[in-house]
């Protein structure tokens, strides 16, 4: 064989190199605020949770808050966007908290709310619930990314506005409780009441739509806002 010997580079310094390159080009110009291996691991428990959720529960699961605020997250730690980890902050860690709270009831066997009953039932398969887990340990990354990156103040009313368009298609489009829906999303963000199996009895369906209306952006998001505006940094400009 003719001609100079080329040096063969090895399989890992090619990933390396390949992996700083994306990291490059999806981060904006300027030091890095968060962690590549952070990056990295958030997105590889992503490319695992998303076509296991879409095969199982089907797209409109998606539609729940808690996995919107996986997709925001997903894009605002790439990017770096004070803005993107600001909205799933400001709108799911009220939520969580209850949904903690309400999973370590289910596990003592005395359930606050029901919306955690779905982790405790032998007949879904073990992985899922094991991915659901992220419930738990999602806001602290939250908290997390927002101390790093700052909160910006925007995200109150830019959430708001995402979470009531989305109730709105799932009361109006999306199917509301049944005792036998299975792995079906059913009852998307409560609009029909805590359970997915029936709709609550408290008052007219319409009162209870109207009081997440109000509940949601007002008292959940708006307390969480400025708790997150007194407490956390703002946003440095790079």
């Amino acid at each position: 064989m003719s001609g100079s010997m080329v040096p063969v580079t090895a399989p890992l310094t090619v990933a390396e190199a390949a992996l700083a390159d994306v990291a490059s080009s999806l981060a904006p110009a300027g030091k890095l605020r968060l962690p590549l291996a952070l990056k990295l691991a958030y997105t590889a428990f992503m490319a695992v949770l998303v076509p296991v959720y879409w095969t199982w529960y089907g797209p409109t699961n998606f539609l729940y808050f808690c996995d919107l605020a996986l997709i925001l997250t997903l894009v605002g730690i790439w990017r770096e966007s004070p803005l993107l980890v600001s909205m799933p902050a400001v709108g799911i860690l009220a939520p969580q908290v209850l949904w903690v709270a309400d999973f370590l009831a289910e596990l003592v066997g005395v359930p606050l709310t029901g919306m955690t009953a779905y982790m405790v039932k032998a007949e879904n398969p073990l992985f899922l619930r094991a991915l659901s887990l992220f419930h738990g340990w999602l806001p602290f990354l939250l908290v997390y990314l927002v101390w790093r990156l700052g909160y910006d103040r925007r995200a109150w009313a830019a959430w708001s506005g995402l979470a009531v368009a989305v109730l709105m298609v799932c009361f109006v489009l999306m199917p509301g409780p049944r005792p036998d829906a299975g792995l079906v999303p059913v009852n998307i963000n409560y609009v029909w009441g805590m359970s997915d199996a029936v709709a609550q009895t408290l008052m007219p369906a319409w009162a209870w739509f109207a009081s997440l209306l109000v509940t949601v952006p007002l008292v959940l998001c708006g307390t969480t806002h400025l708790v997150l505006r007194r407490l956390m940094p703002a946003p440095v400009a790079r």
